[in-house]
């Protein structure tokens, strides 16, 4: 035999072998299992559960989340509960006059930018130039969160933990007020602006120059990095594959199943998806915001409503499910179940929707018009309690009142649960599920386009603000879309999950050691409020 056909059936043969086994077994999964060797061990650790008991285990995770948000509460006298109508009039445009200023006509141009916190040609110019309005920074947070957890996660969380689970859910929201209080006032006091007017910002900003106006500057770009890194990893997986992979599920079942036009064709969803993202996203955060200060109110109107509907029409089961989340709360089996239920599940994907202590909210809200950072702060406040004790509640209550609270759901996956919430509403809105369907697309595209931005500013900080990065990461993000909804990617995702959760580490050291300046900002607007009314 010729020496060189030898040759290369020896160098072609491994590839004839390999594509035999992907045939056999699928190529993704594959992929999938070789990554899950290499990065198991970093999920391992993340959502590594202390044992205090035969019976319970807590995600180490939650301690630091709840601790913190806890601390916050009581270190700026429960502003989360104090501040929230003040929150509610500052979206309103209630306070818009106070940031009027003589010097607004300074150029962009003109200001010098440095890395020693705020100066006042920074300040100047961002009181001018940020690129959102409050309302549509609230809403482009919001459509990172409001989305699959708080129909998915709702679901698994109420069946491990039964009723009770709901009374423990809102308890968190509430809680998480405070932190989103602090990661976005940081956000805003400590962002980049170019000489274009593109806002830069989140924890990556605030770490380094807060860290450093404390003497801390070489562990704040530590932190910085770290948090850089996940936040790609997680805008790939947990804010990109996991959102259409399960959108793609859910409107491939109620297309027909096996017998769906889709069916197999996941490819086909993840292009039209990837193609409606991209037209968003190459417009940068102020096509973002204009997108989703559209979408977001119409979603939470939509489910909101239709909670209601299905409360209203068994409103005298009302009374008896209020009991239910009560009594399972307090009762001695409610407060583990509960505990477990939400502070476990809720946390790594219901509550994973609520993000307060990750960090990822801060991004969008740091590109927002204002001089008063604590004014974007009290804003975004209001985040976890739409997403957490709204939304997240009602979905408890329809899945309780319509019977859909089971022990033997507790095992199910993401896109089983969507189903089992799906059958709860449709038990008394029949056609409802067409209608969930639609709102599950638009929470996982809203989710996209949100953290397609907030990925991007990690990639920003990483690699550079010119405009080959930018194309390079929104590329690559658009590619992973097609790939989330064509494959099983089981452990990519969960890896992107478990990197969303790390960034709470080096974000909730800085909140903590930068909570101080946060507490001056807040003094300086609330003066300017009282001022106004004087």
């Amino acid at each position: 035999m010729n020496k060189k056909l030898l040759s290369l059936l020896v160098l072609v043969l491994p590839f004839v072998t390999f594509a035999q086994e992907a045939v056999e077994k699928g190529l993704d999964e594959r992929i999938d299992q070789a990554f899950g060797n290499a990065t198991g061990w970093f999920v391992d650790l993340i959502f590594y559960q202390i044992p205090f008991s035969e019976n319970i285990k807590i995600y180490w995770v939650l301690f630091p989340l709840i601790l913190g948000a806890t601390y916050f509460t009581f270190y700026f006298n429960f502003i989360n509960f104090r501040g929230f109508f003040t929150s509610i009039k500052i979206v309103s445009g209630k306070y818009d006059d106070l940031e009027g200023r003589k010097d607004h006509n300074v150029e962009v141009a003109g200001a010098v930018f440095t890395d020693d916190g705020d100066n006042p040609d920074t300040i100047r110019v961002e009181g001018h130039t940020g690129e959102v309005s409050h309302f549509q920074a609230l809403t482009a947070a919001l459509s990172a969160t409001v989305g699959l957890g708080n129909i998915a996660g709702v679901a698994i969380a109420v069946s491990i933990g039964g009723a009770g689970a709901t009374f423990w859910m809102i308890i968190a929201g509430f809680l998480g007020m405070a932190s989103k209080f602090v990661e976005c006032t940081l956000g805003v006091k400590y962002r980049d602006i170019e000489s274009d007017g593109t806002v830069f910002g989140g924890p990556m900003y605030y770490l380094t120059k807060g860290l450093k106006s404390k003497g801390l500057g070489k562990l704040g770009k530590v932190l910085a990095g770290v948090f850089a890194v996940f936040v790609i990893g997680g805008s790939f997986g947990g804010g990109n594959m996991f959102q259409v992979n399960q959108a793609f599920q859910l409107v491939e079942h109620i297309t027909g199943g096996e017998t769906s036009f889709l069916y197999g064709k996941g490819w086909l969803f993840g292009v039209i998806m990837s193609v409606l993202v991209g037209i968003v996203i190459i417009g940068g955060i102020k096509k973002i915001a204009k997108v989703t200060d559209k979408i977001v109110p119409f979603m939470v109107v939509i489910y909101v409503a239709a909670s209601l509907f299905v409360l209203i029409s068994k409103y005298d089961m009302i009374g008896d499910a209020i009991s239910q989340i009560f009594y399972g709360a307090f009762s001695p089996e409610g407060v583990i179940g509960g505990a477990v239920g939400v502070l476990v599940q809720g946390f790594r994907r219901a509550a994973f929707s609520n993000e307060a202590g990750v960090g990822s909210a801060s991004i969008a809200h740091s590109a927002v018009k204002t001089k008063y950072p604590a004014s974007e702060g009290m804003v975004a406040l209001l985040e976890p309690f739409i997403d957490t004790v709204v939304v997240c509640t009602m979905t408890a209550l329809v899945l309780v009142i319509t019977g859909n609270v089971a022990a033997e759901n507790a095992s199910l996956n993401d896109a089983q649960a969507i189903l089992l919430t799906s059958g709860a509403f449709a038990s008394v809105i029949s056609w409802f599920p067409y209608v969930l369907t639609i709102a599950v697309v638009l929470f996982a595209f809203s989710t996209m386009i949100s953290w397609s931005y907030y990925g991007f500013q990690g990639w920003a900080y990483l690699f550079g603000r010119t405009k080959k990065m930018e194309y390079a990461y929104k590329i690559l993000f658009l590619i992973f879309v097609i790939i989330g909804s064509a494959a099983s990617l089981g452990s990519v995702i969960g890896f992107s999950d478990a990197m969303i959760f790390a960034m709470m580490v080096p974000n909730m050291i800085g909140l903590v050691l930068l909570a101080p300046k946060v507490k001056e900002e807040l003094n300086k607007y609330m003066t300017a409020i009282k001022s106004k009314k004087a």
